[in-house]
């Protein structure tokens, strides 16, 4: 049975987008970078909403991992083509080979259907998409980076309480703050 893992990375104060939409305080030194890696190595899927499939989809299988691209980088890039990945979104008409398009009428029956199928983790990528099946959610992990920018896109708008218990934490030599939370 598959876990489905909601993680971002975040400002300290919990925003992944600043007030204009822009996420340019979020770039990852090394060493966070090879965290990522190492998490998308054991992910079986990867649940996208459109906006960070958009922002995700181009740059790492176009354009990162080139020669002349940082290691980490180049690997980053092979691991995420060869995951499959799953966009949920109503207003795109395609998507590439290698992704899944669901529409919103579809998408909790299909996460509900690859958690019992697939063994290994399902990481959901986006707040909304994650707010609307924060129910499915077995893992809430954030990647703290150590800046405050006071208002934005929160990572979870669930609108409501959601009691969670620290399982493990890390710090990075970069500063970011790794915490991996189930539900309390």
């Amino acid at each position: 049975m598959g876990k489905v893992i909601y993680g971002m990375h975040t400002s300290a104060d919990g925003y992944v987008e600043d007030s204009g939409g822009g996420f340019g305080f979020l770039t990852p030194a090394e060493d966070v970078h090879q965290a990522a890696n190492d998490q998308i190595r054991r992910a079986s899927a990867l649940l996208f909403g459109r906006r960070l499939y958009e922002m995700m989809e181009e740059p790492w299988t176009r354009q990162l991992g080139k020669e002349g691209a940082p290691a980490v980088e180049r690997e980053f890039a092979g691991l995420y083509k060869e995951t499959p990945r799953y966009v949920f979104s109503d207003t795109l008409q395609s998507v590439p080979e290698g992704c899944t398009l669901v529409r919103r009428e579809d998408a909790r029956s299909t996460v509900t259907r690859l958690k019992q199928e697939v063994d290994g983790n399902l990481e959901i990528g986006g707040p909304e998409l994650a707010a609307s099946m924060v129910d499915l959610i077995d893992e809430f992990w954030v990647y703290a980076f150590p800046v405050m920018i006071g208002g934005g896109k929160p990572f979870l708008p669930v609108g409501k309480e959601l009691p969670l218990r620290l399982v493990e934490h890390r710090s990075f030599a970069s500063g970011t703050m790794f915490l991996r939370y189930v539900r309390a």
